[in-house]
């Protein structure tokens, strides 16, 4: 009993260690309006000297439209609707929002992000983020090749802030460009709503 008593705490140990712990990559970061190093630190979890020591920088001053490169940014797990991610998750959807929808308002980057996370939890496609995204044929970012593109900090942002609930594409499982579409059959399905270049539809 006290054996077994050990070994279920291992356990339990093994996956907080491994499970919560969050996926590190460098990101890079367009500084807007408001941005501060320290406001940078305390988003993507790294310290304001390796910011500094990344980027060359001497002081704490930085400019609009300076991209910094943040070195280990963190992206945590998160969850949505009960359901638990992993930052690898995170990183892929992050890839498929930068890949398709990198040119579009923020808005319309965290609605392509919940369009790939509402198939994820319907029956109609794969259960995972992965397999939603390289489902054959179902995104064009993974038939030219820019789904292996490095995400920016808006997509890892937009991927975050979808698997956090925030839903503007109104529970929609496909979008499309009307005037990049060649499939008939996607102008068949009801749309909801459009943001941007893109229509969503159920």
């Amino acid at each position: 009993m006290h054996k077994r008593w050990i070994g279920c705490v291992f356990l339990l140990f093994v996956f907080l260690f491994f499970v919560a712990e969050p996926t590190l990559a460098a990101v890079t970061h367009k500084v807007k309006a408001g941005d501060t190093l320290f406001k940078l630190s305390k988003w993507y979890g790294v310290s304001i000297s390796s910011i500094k020591s990344a980027n060359g920088l001497k002081s704490d001053l930085i400019k609009i439209g300076q991209y910094l490169t943040i070195p280990q940014a963190a992206v945590r797990k998160a969850s949505r609707s009960g359901g638990g991610y992993s930052g690898d998750d995170i990183y892929w959807l992050a890839r498929a929002v930068y890949g398709e929808a990198r040119g579009e308002s923020y808005t319309g980057q965290v609605a392509v992000a919940a369009v790939i996370l509402n198939r994820v939890e319907s029956s109609q496609f794969p259960n995972t983020i992965r397999g939603v995204i390289f489902e054959p044929l179902a995104f064009t970012a993974v038939a030219d090749g820019q789904i292996y593109l490095t995400p920016n900090a808006t997509a890892i942002r937009a991927a975050r802030d979808a698997i956090a609930g925030w839903d503007p594409s109104g529970g929609a499982l496909y979008y499309w460009n009307p005037a990049k579409a060649t499939s008939k059959w996607v102008w068949s399905r009801p749309i909801i709503k459009r943001i941007g270049n893109h229509v969503f539809a159920k």
